[in-house]
């Protein structure tokens, strides 16, 4: 049987379950968080939890080290100490391909000699920087933040204006701009990291995270406008009636006299916003939906097939082995 590929954002939710179609990663993208003192906890395990999504659904795609700048506990804004992997040092550098600073509210606005140099040192090397809450103070301080536009929290943005005169101090919650990459808030980092990780391995992986991480506010918007748009409100409505009638799906005429769009305008929509059709779409969301149902309760094939919308248990799974490689009777029961 051929095997079938989901679309858009379809295939970002069942990413994890689609290991076999996928190419081994060619490389393991370095990422080092540098921990200031008063470091914002949340916005550090925002980044850290991105990138740790990002390897359970693609694995051994990226690696993280913990600095500080004297191989000494740093303790956190929430009193909660950490013990960073090792010293930053110029030999630390080398294999990174991202190196961030992380500050907080709290974390002084003081020079630091050998962070300067290392900074500029990274830069030399091409490693992308990166700031969290304040972060982006210290990179503006070496200098390195001339001509880009960058993020901080509010309560810094004068001091960095200052320091860094020739950068864009903007008002955003994270900014990426060419190989800077600031964060003014924890959700910023969330999305900082996010497009970061886009950038390296493209849209259906950040689909994934998204969905993982943050479906209530990112279901089928993104919140900055940077991060790709995946559908307008018509579609939105369209795929809301799909998902409220799986069980029972409707077809087309149906939906149509719904929304109050024709057929032409909804499989134009599928077409420009999602490279498929509204049929096809219908399809992997049932698939997906019975993927879901075999993991995570008791239900037989048979009844997840009924509920899914499927004529016959044959049909279920000659779609569910087409997309996922192998049949419902095959598909790992989780324990309850």
């Amino acid at each position: 049987m051929e095997r079938r590929t989901f679309s858009g954002g379809i295939k970002g939710k069942n990413l994890r379950y689609l290991q076999g179609g996928q190419a081994a990663p060619t490389g393991c993208a370095h990422v080092g968080f540098v921990l200031l003192d008063h470091f914002s906890l949340p916005a550090f395990t925002q980044a850290l939890d991105t990138l740790v999504t990002a390897n359970l659904l693609r694995p051994n795609l990226f690696r993280t080290t913990t600095f500080s700048l004297e191989m000494a506990e740093v303790c956190s804004d929430l009193g909660i100490v950490i013990r960073p992997d090792q010293a930053l040092s110029a030999a630390s550098l080398e294999g990174l391909s991202l190196l961030v600073i992380c500050g907080g509210l709290r974390t002084p606005l003081r020079a630091h000699a050998e962070l300067k140099v290392l900074l500029r040192k990274a830069s030399e090397k091409g490693i992308a920087l990166g700031g969290l809450w304040n972060g982006a103070w210290f990179i503006g301080h070496a200098g390195l933040l001339d001509g880009y536009r960058c993020a901080i929290h509010p309560e810094h943005r004068p001091a960095l204006a200052e320091t860094a005169q020739h950068s864009q101090v903007t008002s955003e919650s994270y900014m990426v701009d060419r190989d800077r990459f600031t964060a003014a808030s924890p959700n910023g980092a969330f999305y900082m990291v996010l497009e970061w990780i886009g950038l390296q391995q493209g849209t259906d992986l950040v689909d994934g995270i998204v969905d993982i991480l943050a479906f209530e506010a990112s279901r089928y918007r993104r919140v900055n406008p940077k991060l790709r748009v995946k559908m307008t409100a018509p579609l939105r409505d369209v795929v809301k009636l799909m998902e409220a009638n799986l069980e029972e799906p409707l077809d087309l005429a149906q939906i149509s006299g719904y929304v109050g769009r024709s057929r032409r305008q909804i499989e134009r929509l599928f077409k420009d916003q999602l490279n498929t059709t509204p049929l096809r779409y219908y399809l992997e969301l049932r698939v997906t939906e019975g993927r879901r149902l075999l993991q995570h309760s008791t239900l037989s094939i048979v009844q997840v097939a009924v509920a899914c919308g499927f004529v016959s248990p044959s049909h279920f799974s000659k779609c569910y082995t087409a997309y996922f490689g192998h049949p419902p009777s095959k598909e790992k029961r989780l324990e309850f």
